[in-house]
């Protein structure tokens, strides 16, 4: 008689049913997933942030291209220094000037601030330039007029004449480099101006 060898079921581990298995591995699997979502989403946000940035710059370059390329360009920026007006009564003074030119394509925005001991003029424009024709408005703060100009030019030099009710004046801008030269002339408030500036 052949004795068979029996399985000591005591011996062998339980491995589980098949049913188990599938259940552990999708448990593993899923907080695999849950594991990564922070680092995907790490990962957007890094993506989201260097499109913002790549669009931020792309307007910046666009708007210096624009102030770069028009007709006020060779304009842009700030300048300062001095020169002399000529008041009604004939007598001069001294003033110190400083100016801002903030050009975008044919358009510029622009302010000219003198001032001596006694005397100060506080000139802002808004101009617009299509071909050579210039026009556009302005004002003086100090004084509280504002009307109308209109004028020829390009390149940073510049003839316009302003007008207001009982005022009426012209504005010579010559602009060379880093050197500009402002010329007015007017028949009320003041007679003058010659200012020489640099930035």
């Amino acid at each position: 008689m052949v004795h068979m060898p029996t399985v000591n079921s005591t011996a062998t581990p339980d491995r589980g049913s098949g049913m188990e298995h599938l259940q552990a591995y999708r448990a593993a699997g899923g907080g695999k997933h849950r594991a990564n979502k922070p680092i995907e989403a790490r990962a957007r946000n890094r993506r989201l942030l260097m499109a913002a940035a790549v669009l931020f710059a792309a307007g910046i370059a666009n708007t210096e291209s624009n102030a770069q390329s028009g007709p006020f360009a060779p304009m842009a920026g700030s300048w300062s220094g001095g020169g002399v007006v000529t008041l009604d009564d004939g007598s001069t003074e001294r003033i110190r000037c400083r100016a801002k030119y903030a050009p975008i394509g044919p358009t510029m925005e622009m302010s000219l601030t003198c001032a001596s001991d006694a005397y100060k003029f506080i000139l802002g424009a808004n101009v617009r330039a299509e071909g050579s024709a210039i026009t556009g408005s302005w004002s003086e703060a100090s004084r509280n007029i504002s009307g109308s100009l209109q004028g020829r030019g390009g390149g940073g030099n510049f003839e316009v004449a302003v007008s207001a009710a009982g005022f009426n004046a012209n504005l010579m801008l010559r602009t060379s480099g880093n050197k500009q030269t402002v010329t007015l002339r007017a028949d009320s408030q003041f007679r003058g101006a010659n200012i020489s500036l640099s930035r």
